[in-house]
């Protein structure tokens, strides 16, 4: 049993070429009538494999609006999305969903700066194309290994930005922490990367008095051993389907919806993508995940079953 479904848009990889050595880049055109308008920040679900999701960020500038373009880093310690999607063909026809925002630019004057981490740098990029094209000020910094596998260096150059190559603790700390004393806390800091590059950047801009709502940034993954997924056993109603079953306290809520059979649909498995957003209709959820607001989670009414548990002895989901 499938209990959820992408909203799918049918599109064709028109061209495919290699950014970096660990990176390719993907132009999708519709196969229909056109492709929905998005902000800056989005990020599309792409099915690449039937059965397989993955959600990876629009770089597109504020003139590329006939197509979406995507970049995508080849992990070999991934669950298999990023080797799927190199092995796609030029011409090959795959399913996407209508784009997602929970990064979205904020619309002031107030000074905008970008901070990314290798092929964190693809929604900033889409940002400050943006910013760039209504003539809003906006500085760019990307941080990568070395020179070969640092990403979409030619836009960042052409929008001013600096590119920083092989830095390590406590030069890069040091780094970091210039770039963001020479900007006003006023500014908007946008930050995207590997979890403990983004934690770095939040503690130093912390530490120098930015404020929390100035402070946006956007998780790819998490690092396993920062999950917390045990707890007390509870019991889980699927009032679509009329199903009681219990979610013991080493299992998650997917696995237990596995194991009774209800393939609920889910990609990152670490509560940061949004794949398994499901309604709660009667219990307190014990949220553990980085993809809802504050507000959504405050509210009682949705949960992201991978990593998400129950605070009582009882759910009851829309499902």
């Amino acid at each position: 049993m499938n209990s959820q479904s992408v909203s799918n848009i049918p599109v064709r990889v028109s061209r495919i070429w290699d950014e970096t050595p660990e990176v390719k880049c993907f132009e999708l055109v519709p196969l229909g009538e056109g492709l929905p308008v998005f902000r800056p920040g989005a990020h599309i679900d792409v099915v690449p494999l039937p059965g397989l999701v993955r959600q990876y960020s629009l770089f597109n500038g504020p003139e590329q609006t006939t197509s979406y373009f995507i970049g995508v880093k080849r992990e070999l310690d991934s669950r298999g999305g990023s080797l799927a999607m190199h092995a796609l063909k030029e011409g090959v026809e795959i399913e996407i969903s209508e784009p997602k925002n929970n990064f979205d630019l904020i619309d002031d004057r107030a000074p905008a700066l970008f901070i990314a981490g290798g092929i964190g740098s693809t929604p900033l990029l889409s940002m400050a194309r943006h910013r760039q094209a209504a003539g809003l000020a906006a500085e760019f910094h990307i941080f990568a290994r070395d020179r070969e596998l640092t990403p979409f260096q030619n836009e960042i150059r052409s929008l001013g930005g600096v590119s920083h190559h092989g830095m390590l603790p406590p030069k890069l700390n040091r780094t970091l922490g210039a770039l963001l004393a020479a900007q006003s806390i006023s500014a908007h800091l946008y930050i995207c990367g590997p979890s403990l590059f983004m934690d770095l950047v939040v503690q130093i801009a912390s530490a120098l008095g930015w404020e929390d709502d100035h402070l946006h940034l956007e998780r790819f993954s998490i690092e396993v051993l920062d999950l917390d997924l045990e707890g007390d056993a509870f019991e889980v109603v699927l009032a679509q389907s009329n199903a009681t079953f219990t979610v013991k306290s080493d299992q998650t809520i997917i696995e237990a919806l596995e194991e009774a059979g209800y393939n609920h649909l889910t990609s990152c498995e670490q509560g940061v993508c949004g794949t398994c957003y499901t309604t709660v209709l009667e219990g307190e959820p014990d949220h553990r995940d980085q993809y809802l607001t504050a507000e959504e989670k405050s509210s009682g009414t949705i949960i992201m079953p991978c990593v998400s548990r129950c605070k009582g002895k009882r759910l009851v989901l829309d499902i």
